[in-house]
């Protein structure tokens, strides 16, 4: 687990639907130690959102698709 995130939310995202785009993000962030803060204010939502979306809670809405997908696309090796 990373350092900034709690065991329950890493947890949480693994027990999550793994084709979500939110919990693919939150996978993403999890594992390079991205804070939620950066990430929320790069795609214009809340903290609270993102960690919505890393727990699979709520799907992010089909207009922030395209900016999410390269969001992740940054850190595929």
């Amino acid at each position: 687990m990373s350092y900034g995130y709690t065991t329950r939310l890493d947890s949480l995202n693994k027990q999550a639907d793994r084709t979500s785009l939110g919990v693919k993000l939150g996978r993403v962030c999890i594992k390079h130690d991205i804070p939620v803060s950066d990430v929320a204010s790069q795609l214009g939502v809340s903290r609270q959102t993102v960690y919505n979306w890393f727990m699979g809670t709520h799907e992010p809405h089909s207009d922030l698709t395209s900016a999410i997908k390269k969001y992740i696309d940054k850190f595929k090796q």
